[in-house]
């Protein structure tokens, strides 16, 4: 089953809102075994709206469109479509009774300009919106599916051949509106039951090996070639770096998929050791507070480069206050005597970004917060600040526990904001390795 993504919005076009259904459905989609094969964003304008709709019927057999279903005026999707396929909007009571009472619940009188999303295609499945108001929507394209009339042209310029004899499986439109509060549960509770209805339903799994420390290029040195005789099986290999990581996603089809994902991430894991620090979804902050709060230990923070992002991240973690005492964002170096009694004399001698200073933060963050650990970290985020000796990128990091304290020094040659999100992942995976050592 081909399955295709269009996004309709001018504020995705200029840039103002980031896309992030195309991340989110086609996950979702490939959870279920409906691979996407191609998405498009296209502005709120009925050329680009109906060309892409158009095309992409002409080619798969699930259309999904977002946005465009609201009552202003830049909202189009809704008629566009209906002209596209010859649809009548005629005016559905229940879209009406539920606009009616969303707005009574919340004690507003109800806009006339929402009269508009009561009218639906006619034919169409309406689902309705339990966190607003337009309507999400799907239409069965035909028993014989729909295709461009003889002559239209397709995407890529070539005159559309005459149907075929045999008759096609139908193809399905669906839709949904642009808010993601919206988008999300309407998907789950209604387009999920109607994929499984309609659709076969496919094997499909995916794994991913979250991996730090090692750049995107090495990583693939050191798998690829273990991995190739699962990939001559079916295995589907992919890397994607991030900021401080790479992750090594792992997928497959059919029968075997299980298997074969299984045997390549036990490949994975084998070689990359415990530069593997999670799976899927994971975010390294969450397994370092898983860590510590199985082992029953305690974390403070003395953060001045990195502005307090690292404590940031930490609490991001439920149940991190379980683990986690505090943090200081000591960016003057007079909060860094203050709080962590660094001494003038290391900053006179060494500087702020030194080894010595790294090393007292960490130091007065463990005894100040009573912490089993502490890391501090202070460096040069740039894009000025730099010197022959200490160029900008230039990190120190230090880690403080029971067995005494230790400093590591990096080169994180980024922007302001990378570097910030570097330098936190290194303190984590330092912290990590420790915990778990």
């Amino acid at each position: 089953m081909k399955v295709e993504l269009i996004n309709t919005g001018s504020e995705l076009m200029l840039g103002r809102v980031l896309n992030t259904h195309q991340q989110w459905l086609c996950r979702r989609l490939a959870d279920l075994g409906h691979v996407v094969s191609r998405q498009v964003a296209v502005a709120d304008s009925g050329i680009e709206i109906q060309t892409a709709v158009r095309e992409a019927l002409s080619r798969a057999d699930l259309v999904i469109t977002t946005g465009g279903l609201g009552p202003t005026s830049d909202d189009l999707t809704r008629e566009l479509i209906a002209e596209l396929l010859g649809r009548k909007l005629i005016p559905n009571e229940a879209v009406l009774a539920h606009i009616e009472n969303f707005f009574t619940q919340r004690g507003r009188p109800r806009p006339s300009k929402t009269a508009v999303e009561t009218y639906v295609p006619e034919d169409a499945l309406v689902f309705q919106n339990a966190n607003g108001t337009a309507p999400g929507l799907a239409m069965k394209i035909g028993d014989g599916g729909w295709r461009p009339a003889s002559g239209e042209l397709h995407a890529h310029g070539h005159a559309a051949p005459e149907p075929r004899s045999r008759t096609p499986a139908p193809k399905w439109l669906v839709m949904l509106p642009g808010p993601p509060r919206e988008l999300r549960p309407m998907f789950d509770k209604f387009v999920v039951p109607l994929l499984k209805q309609e659709f076969a339903t496919k094997i499909f799994v995916c794994r991913t090996l979250l991996t730090t420390g090692i750049g995107e290029s090495r990583v693939q040195e050191m798998v690829e070639a273990d991995l190739q005789p699962l990939v001559e099986r079916g295995l589907d290999v992919g890397y994607c770096a991030r900021p401080g990581a790479v992750d090594v996603r792992l997928t497959a089809g059919g029968a075997t998929a299980e298997a074969l994902v299984r045997q390549g991430e036990d490949v994975v894991q084998r070689l990359l050791g415990e530069r593997v620090f999670g799976f899927d979804d994971e975010e390294i902050e969450q397994v370092v507070v898983k860590l510590l709060i199985r082992q029953k230990k305690t974390l403070a923070l003395a953060e001045s480069c990195t502005g307090g992002l690292i404590a940031h991240r930490i609490t991001d973690v439920p149940g991190a206050s379980e683990v986690f005492l505090g943090a200081v964002v000591s960016y003057a170096n007079s909060a860094k005597e203050k709080f962590f009694g660094v001494r003038a004399e290391s900053l006179a001698a060494h500087g702020a970004v030194s080894e010595s200073v790294a090393r007292e933060m960490a130091l007065g963050a463990r005894e100040r917060f009573g912490a089993d650990f502490a890391l501090s970290v202070t460096g040069i985020a740039g894009p000025g600040g730099g010197t022959p000796e200490k160029p900008v990128g230039t990190v120190f990091i230090a880690l403080a526990s029971p067995a005494g304290v230790e400093v590591k020094k990096f080169l994180n040659v980024w922007d302001r904001a990378t570097f910030k999100q570097v330098t936190a992942t290194q303190g984590l995976e330092w912290l990590r390795r420790t915990v778990s050592a």
